[in-house]
């Protein structure tokens, strides 16, 4: 029985193109080397002796650069293709990891984040372009989900080196391997994977693929795109307020918040494909599947309201988990599947640039509203502010999936 389960689960990674199996190869490589971002904000305060102020502004900066950059690689990917973005970004972004531990005061840092950033996320729409190049239609949504794995490990193995290797030479070591491990990610990629100037990327069988030449006409993407927000504001905030709280409601250390995270990426390591590639066999709308995504991350923020029983994050953990599966590998294939032929860059570059802004305001909004009832009130009141809000508002994510669903219906009936 154990033998069949395992065969199963292996099978769920078979009929991918050797380039995918590459593309997931450098992107391992590539976030397991990005040890510099779960240590920026201490290295910006204990190392460089910025306030809280500073350290905040840099950090929006970075947003913006994240933003910016999103957008510039999916517009440069459908004027001159996804492989020239893909080895410029990394290539260039790597140098410049090198060169920014050199910076030390606050504007040159915000300027630099900003540059640093720009260049980097190109790099994210030009990937999810070229997944959709070298994937077939039928596997598409598997490949970004084979990709996604490939980020949670490096994400996992990341943070745990970089702390090893600042305790054994300090920050600087960790600009010069993040930089690094870029540079190698891209030589790689550039050696093993020669550019695909056509693709069959359109597959006019699959229903809801073929929309209108622009983007910004197309009102089901966009309604969408408010729902793949939400779910981006509520997941991070597992990476900002949440580890505050695990301290301050129930006094838990570094390490039971990062036990935590580690059963997050355990369980999407071991369930996420085989899941999908259910959901794929069955035809089940991906639509719905993000809106239920969404739903249940709201219920994991609402289960936050118990406060007085630390057994609730472990259970908090396990639905915000389940949203997380539900929703992200299928919105990214939602988002691509939206797209006309020639206009996948762009697609992707929205997409993105809506989990870019996610991540600023899921820390300004949640901290803000802490930040706002905790003087009045008391912490504990001002969490519970926050928990409330952000399940309100993935009812409201939630709801918009349901809305794209139906138009969409709609649009396939005039097709």
């Amino acid at each position: 029985m154990l033998k069949a389960a395992s065969q199963r689960y292996i099978n769920n990674f078979r009929g991918f193109s050797r380039e995918i199996w590459i593309l997931t190869l450098i992107t391992f490589i590539n976030r397991a080397g990005t040890m510099v971002l779960p240590f920026l904000s201490k290295y910006l305060k204990e190392d460089l002796h910025f306030s809280y102020s500073e350290v905040g502004w840099i950090m929006v900066c970075f947003g913006f650069g994240s933003i910016l950059g999103s957008w510039l690689g999916g517009k440069l990917s459908d004027k001159i293709g996804f492989y020239k973005i893909m080895i410029f970004s990394l290539l260039v972004s790597g140098l410049m990891l090198f060169a920014i531990q050199f910076v030390t005061s606050f504007v040159g840092l915000c300027i630099g984040m900003f540059l640093i950033m720009v260049v980097a996320d190109m790099y994210r729409p030009a990937m999810f372009v070229s997944l959709g190049a070298y994937a077939t239609p039928e596997n598409r949504t598997r490949a970004l989900t084979l990709v996604r794995l490939a980020i949670n490990l490096g994400f996992a193995a990341g943070p745990a080196f970089g702390g090893l290797i600042i305790m054994s030479v300090g920050y600087a070591g960790l600009f010069w391997i993040d930089g690094a491990t870029c540079i190698i990610a891209i030589l790689i990629f550039w050696l093993k994977v020669k550019e695909k100037k056509k693709t069959a990327f359109r597959d006019k069988e699959h229903p809801g693929e073929i929309l209108t030449d622009s983007v910004f006409k197309d009102r089901p993407f966009w309604v969408f795109l408010f729902s793949c927000l939400v779910s981006g504001i509520l997941f991070f905030q597992v990476f900002t307020t949440i580890p505050l709280y695990h301290k301050e409601q129930f006094n838990l250390t570094e390490f039971q918040t990062g036990i935590l995270l580690t059963m997050n990426g355990l369980i999407i390591f071991f369930m996420e494909m085989p899941l999908v590639s259910y959901i794929e066999r069955h035809k089940i709308s991906k639509v719905k599947v993000v809106a239920v995504g969404c739903l249940l991350m709201a219920i994991s923020l609402f289960l936050m309201l118990i406060n007085t029983w630390a057994g609730i994050l472990v259970i908090m953990m396990l639905f915000m988990t389940f949203g997380e599966m539900f929703a992200f590998p299928f919105s990214n294939s939602v988002a691509l599947s939206r797209a006309p032929k020639g206009h996948e860059g762009r697609y992707m570059a929205i997409y993105t640039m809506s989990f870019s802004l996610a991540h600023i305001l899921s820390a300004k909004v949640g901290m803000g509203i802490i930040d706002y009832y905790s003087k009045p009130y008391g912490s504990a009141y001002a969490y519970q502010m926050n928990w409330l809000f952000m399940g309100i508002l993935g009812l409201l994510g939630t709801l918009s999936g349901i809305w794209v669903f139906k138009l969409i219906q709609k649009e396939n009936k005039t097709l």
